[in-house]
């Protein structure tokens, strides 16, 4: 949450939506609008979208005379659903919802389009900032391929990506403004530029924005789906040490039938490979994940080759979510598992997470590692891991000895540290 003269924004969800509520409230704010709160929904799970309509009734408790503008994926996946709601001033679909135009009046109408009307213009850049320290681009939108069990692209409409020179004009002026790492998002990132003239792939993009910024010392991307991986980006992972050895994987399952049956277009061989090659070639790389526990149809041997992939994929950060049957996808009529079945399966698919991140943060004790530092004493290395600093001021890369690890986050030595 953010707090700008009177515009308060409320995001849920995926890193693209904190970036682009950061995008809405300076737009808001230009715009010379004020007393708002713009909540930013999310609509991958049902979970998702019922907490967005209990705060949206909490805020209005808390700030009876402020306006509140509903948008993102559940806006536009469901528009009615928050329409109907007596606290909620305004609808916004997700087409726009960043442009100028969009806040220069302060309407009371609803304004939900067709996002699967592939827009003619090109998509605008949008950025956003964390934490004052690293700077977030969101470089693509939309998805093109329709997994069984994901409502996105209905949320989001077709893939459209943000033209490179733009981007790389952004990247410039961020590392010129003196952030130390830039981010890239999008909700289908390694589908960037299939929609642009030349069909420029992400490592293409990734190579030229740190030939063209080589003061940018760190550059990471988000979620990465591990089909799409092109063989630049394969190149700049061995060879660029300023792309950060973190990536962040949709594998969503580890047993071929149910990958079928999802939709996706991986198999669990070509996970573990992946994943192998990505090591070979830059052995410091580490894995994060989003695996879904207890899809319809997964028996107790189905369930074990998931778990099973933390293992074998080697993977670090887990985003584990109890599978939630959405209303218009194909996994929605499957037969779904008892409730309970669902909770614990994910339950140990958590469980299996904290104990590989532990054993992954206690192998740093002892080394000298590079960590950004954030605000609340704490900071990431470049492998994302978090360690705590103490009181050094947000923004700053540093090195630091690592002196211990609590299985959640590393302890660095309270020692001088400096610029580089």
């Amino acid at each position: 949450m953010s707090v700008s003269q009177t515009i308060e924004t409320v995001t849920f969800g995926c890193r693209l939506n904190l970036v682009e509520s950061e995008a809405m409230r300076r737009e808001a704010i230009a715009q010379g609008r004020s007393n708002l709160v713009i909540v930013n929904t999310c609509a991958v799970t049902a979970e998702a979208v019922r907490q967005a309509g209990q705060t949206i009734r909490r805020l209005k408790r808390e700030h009876p005379g402020k306006e509140i503008i509903v948008t993102g994926c559940a806006a536009q996946t469901d528009p009615q659903r928050f329409a109907a709601m007596p606290e909620v001033s305004q609808v916004l679909g997700n087409a726009g919802k960043a442009a100028s135009e969009t806040w220069r009046s302060e309407s009371k109408s609803h304004a939900v389009q067709d996002i699967m009307a592939r827009s003619p213009d090109p998509l605008p850049l949008v950025e956003g900032v964390e934490d004052h320290t690293r700077a977030f681009l969101g470089v693509q939108t939309g998805c093109d391929h329709r997994c069984t069990f994901c409502i996105i692209p209905y949320g989001r409409g077709p893939s459209r990506s943000v033209p490179q020179d733009e981007i790389v004009a952004a990247a410039q002026r961020l590392a010129a403004q003196g952030f130390r790492e830039i981010v890239l998002t999008g909700v289908d990132l390694t589908s960037y530029g299939d929609d642009l003239a030349g069909r420029p792939r992400l490592g293409q993009l990734v190579k030229t924005i740190l030939a063209a910024v080589p003061d940018l010392p760190r550059l990471r991307l988000s979620s990465v789906d591990c089909i799409e991986i092109d063989g630049d980006l394969f190149d700049a992972i061995a060879h660029e040490p300023r792309l950060m050895p973190h990536l962040h994987l949709s594998l969503q399952a580890g047993h071929d039938l149910t990958l079928k049956r999802m939709g996706r277009r991986h198999s669990r061989r070509a996970a573990i490979e992946l994943c192998a090659n990505l090591k070979r070639l830059r052995p410091d790389t580490t894995f994060g994940a989003d695996l879904i526990a207890g899809f319809p149809g997964e028996t107790d041997e189905m369930f074990q080759a998931t778990l099973d992939l933390i293992e074998e994929c080697d993977l670090t950060y887990l985003h584990v979510f109890p599978f939630s049957a959405r209303p218009g996808t194909p996994a929605a009529k499957m037969p779904a598992l008892p409730g309970a079945v669902v909770k614990e399966r994910a339950r140990l698919l958590r469980d299996a997470g904290d104990a590989a991140l532990a054993a992954h943060l206690v192998q740093h004790v002892g080394r000298r590692l590079s960590i950004l530092t954030e605000r609340g004493g704490t900071g990431r290395a470049q492998d994302f891991s978090l360690v705590q600093v103490g009181d050094v001021p947000a923004g700053l890369l540093i090195e630091r000895e690592i002196v211990a690890s609590d299985g959640k986050m590393l302890v660095a030595a309270k020692d001088f540290y400096a610029n580089f």
